[in-house]
């Protein structure tokens, strides 16, 4: 493990005044939600993504779907002005159905509603539930409806959900199945620490397979371990599967989940404490050390998962006076807000935007940023260590004893880095005499 140097104290960060967040959240700031839902849908095995929408809103989402999803062609018509001012979206959404049912290997076509084809009037009951023996999901995700993209992946799993889920399907007992769109080797760690207390995951939501979707709906519990996926946690609710929620994250956030879990799956309480304590003995073994003592560090993001890292950064020594993230708040969000709130955060704006960010960056004297890239280009102007959350943070494990220590060591990493950007802004600042002119 790295050699954790101390840090310098940041100046006073207690504000004069209480920060006041923006009053305008018309239009959050987030990519559009169809990106979220896609990212789900296309990533299914076997799934053909049919898109009603223009082709201005096409051609940025096939990018961001290639990029980051899956490299999967997305099926749609080309809706301009001519298609849409002469009624034919129902007929142009029929055509794409048709056409992606074509396609080699389809086992369902997922058909994305956005903001073109919703208010231009497509009638769900119109379209096909089934086309060539493949089942037709619509998934409705226009950006005036639902504000985020983390929010569009969970309307996008629960709409294949609601299809694929088997109500007479047989529960296995000890089985828990994880909803969040987490780090590959986070479900491995979960799932070697229940095993140690007599169950098991049976599988991760999103899958990448319709069989994973269906595995859920055996799964004697269901951990949505990301707080916004209200639509999913709802559908499973109605299907009587226990819900346990928060997440396995720092010490406090770990013993209490997997005791939780524990008497959701109904397993030895026992044998529950006892693999609990020893995880929690890791963890607080390492926090100890206090790794971010005097630090205050802003966190912004517009995954949805933000307050997960917030709890860790606070257990870890930090000052994590204000966050910031593209959800909305909800019952899932209100045990982290209060557990934060209770340790010193006095700022957690729901809906973010830029505004908010730079505004707080004025208000606090941070010694690390990790937000967006528009916000990480700003706090690197002023010589403020800073990284992009999604491609940085969000990509490391979060969860148990590893996600503390991999998470916390690389923060503290990146704090030690301040001079360099200082001798960056220093490089660039204009000669005196300029200044002078």
């Amino acid at each position: 493990m790295a050699e954790l140097i101390p840090l310098t104290p940041a100046g006073d960060a207690t504000p004069k005044e209480p920060f006041k967040e923006g009053t305008c959240k018309l239009h959050p700031q987030t990519m559009c939600p169809a990106f979220g839902a896609l990212r789900v849908l296309s990533r299914i095995e076997g799934a053909q993504p049919a898109m009603i929408t223009d082709t201005g809103c096409l051609y940025g989402l096939t990018f961001v779907t290639h990029f980051y999803a899956s490299r999967k062609s997305i099926i749609a018509p080309a809706l301009g002005t001519a298609e849409l001012s002469g009624g034919l979206v129902q007929e142009a959404a029929l055509a794409a159905i048709k056409e992606a049912a074509k396609e080699q290997n389809v086992s369902v076509i997922p058909v994305l509603s956005l903001c073109v084809a919703e208010t231009a009037g497509l009638a769900e009951e119109l379209l096909p539930t089934e086309i060539d023996g493949k089942p037709v999901v619509l998934v409705r995700v226009p950006a005036y409806a639902i504000h985020s993209h983390p929010e569009a992946k969970d309307i996008a799993l629960a709409a294949v959900m609601r299809r694929f889920l088997d109500p007479s399907a047989e529960t296995e007992p000890g089985t828990l199945a994880l909803l969040g769109e987490v780090f590959p080797a986070d479900p491995l760690l979960i799932d070697g620490v229940l095993r140690k207390m007599g169950g098991r995951l049976m599988t991760t939501l999103p899958g990448r397979h319709v069989d994973e979707l269906k595995l859920a709906g055996r799964a004697a519990a269901v951990a949505a371990v990301h707080p916004f996926y209200r639509e999913t946690v709802s559908l499973m609710r109605e299907r009587g599967v226990g819900v346990v929620s928060g997440a396995p994250v720092g010490a406090e956030g770990s013993v209490a989940w997997l005791r939780a879990v524990g008497a959701a799956l109904d397993l030895d309480e026992d044998l529950v404490e006892r693999v609990a304590e020893e995880e929690v003995a890791v963890i607080k073994g390492f926090l100890a050390s206090q790794p971010l003592k005097g630090a205050t560090i802003m966190l912004s993001g517009y995954e949805g998962n933000e307050m997960l890292y917030a709890r860790l950064l606070v257990e870890g020594g930090a000052h994590v006076p204000y966050i910031s993230t593209s959800i909305g708040p909800s019952m899932l969000t209100a045990a982290d807000e209060a557990w934060l709130k209770a340790r010193g955060t006095e700022a957690i704006v729901y809906r973010k935007a830029i505004e908010d960010d730079k505004a707080a960056m004025e208000h606090w004297t941070f010694d690390l940023v990790i937000g967006t890239t528009t916000l990480a280009a700003h706090a690197k102007e002023l010589a403020i260590p800073s990284v992009y959350y999604t491609n940085i943070l969000s990509v490391r494990p979060l969860f148990l004893a590893a996600g503390v220590m991999g998470s916390l060591t690389f923060v503290r990493d990146l704090m030690n880095r301040q001079p360099l950007y200082q001798r960056m802004v220093d490089f660039f600042a204009p000669p005196a005499s300029e200044e002078e002119a």
